[in-house]
């Protein structure tokens, strides 16, 4: 066990662990919550490497044990008691070993983060839009299913129902490290229902996925925003029509990389309530502006990895849903499924499970740890 490798790669965590430990309850370090935050996360990271650790230590010891049993014990039931817990152990091994691989990967920051999720109807008009609003119910259902909170912050019907486009957060544990495999152009190929002839359409939809911005993510100087008030209309009864509730927000933000400069304005109607829309309308500003500041970083990641799978290209298309044939083809990975309309109904978990496992071992192999 002393010439393990792996072992040798978690030499010190323990040292770590317990200075975090530490830090976390420092008072001074309490009060500069993006020290605490970042602490906070790596000692969650440290606590499941350690209990994965303590696993794999008892498995080795386990079969060191069980080898020694068979080879010396000369009571046969004793002995073929050991050759089970040898073989236990042994099929365990590389589970556990995997376990320690994967979390031994840099963590992406923004995988804890919640998520923005922007749906827009591409290529084939009202068809685009009816699947938007597909893939909009596909998600909602999905979001019920995993225990996540989901707020649509805007909508632009389609004229034949759907959505042109639609936005809206999901709020809960780890959701941006679950929904960044979702960017990308879903292509649909189905009868629309306005087609009389039976002929099969293509279109498609496009879905963009952010990691929502916190307070402190991005500096804003808010003193530089210019509000407006405003009536909003639509449906809601009387009280929307006759009170100032939405809010518009307008800010000029300068892109450190390039300097050029940037009008930016957000409306916000969601609410009765004008404070409320002013807070939310302040979180999209955040998140469209740390969105922006990202582009960079997502550029290098794009670039140093062989595998589209969690890139964020908005351009590149993912996945194929073929309705005629009940089927759904993820391109990233050549997984193709013929349970369709399980799949619309939100049971993704399978197809992301698939991505998440072929990204980390793409990963493994750039830090040479498969």
């Amino acid at each position: 066990m002393e010439d393990n490798p792996l072992l040798k790669r978690l030499d010190g965590l323990d040292e770590r662990f317990e200075e975090l430990a530490t830090l976390i309850t420092d008072p001074s370090v309490i009060a500069d919550q993006k020290r605490y935050v970042r602490l906070t996360k790596e000692y969650h990271e440290l606590e499941r490497l350690l209990g994965a650790t303590q696993r794999y230590k008892s498995v080795l010891a386990g079969i060191e044990e069980a080898k020694s049993l068979v080879a010396s014990e000369d009571d046969e039931e004793m002995r073929a008691m050991a050759r089970e817990e040898l073989e236990r152990n042994v099929q365990l091994l590389p589970e556990v070993e995997l376990e320690i691989k994967t979390l031994l990967l840099p963590a992406d920051p923004e995988d804890s983060k919640n998520a923005v999720v922007e749906i827009r109807g591409g290529t084939g008009g009202d068809e685009a839009a009816l699947f938007a609003g597909d893939l909009f119910r596909m998600y909602q259902k999905f979001a019920e299913k995993k225990g996540w909170t989901l707020e649509v912050t805007s909508t632009s019907p389609g004229a034949s129902g759907g959505y042109k486009e639609i936005c809206f957060n999901l709020s809960g544990d780890g959701v941006y490290g679950v929904m960044k495999y979702e960017s990308g152009v879903h292509r649909v190929q189905r009868v629309p229902a306005t087609e009389t002839q039976g002929r099969v359409h293509t279109s498609a939809s496009t879905v963009a996925v952010l990691p929502e911005a916190e307070a402190f993510d991005v500096e804003i100087n808010e003193g530089a925003i210019k509000w407006d008030t405003f009536r909003s209309g639509g449906a809601g009864g009387q009280n929307v029509n006759k009170v100032e509730s939405g809010v518009r927000l307008r800010y000029v933000w300068r892109n450190p990389v390039t300097g050029e400069e940037d009008e930016i304005l957000i409306e916000c109607t969601e609410t009765r309530d004008q404070p409320k829309n002013k807070e939310r309308a302040l979180s999209r500003l955040r998140t469209y502006i740390y969105s922006r500041e990202r582009e960079k970083y997502l550029s290098d990641i794009a670039q140093r990895r062989k595998t589209l799978v969690s890139t964020g290209d908005r351009s590149a298309k993912i996945r194929t849903y073929n309705f005629p044939q009940g089927r759904m083809t993820d391109h990233r990975i050549n997984y193709t499924i013929y349970n369709l309309a399980a799949f619309m109904d939100g049971d993704i978990q399978e197809c992301i499970d698939r991505l998440t496992i072929a990204e980390n071992a793409e990963r493994m192999k750039e830090a040479s740890l498969s």
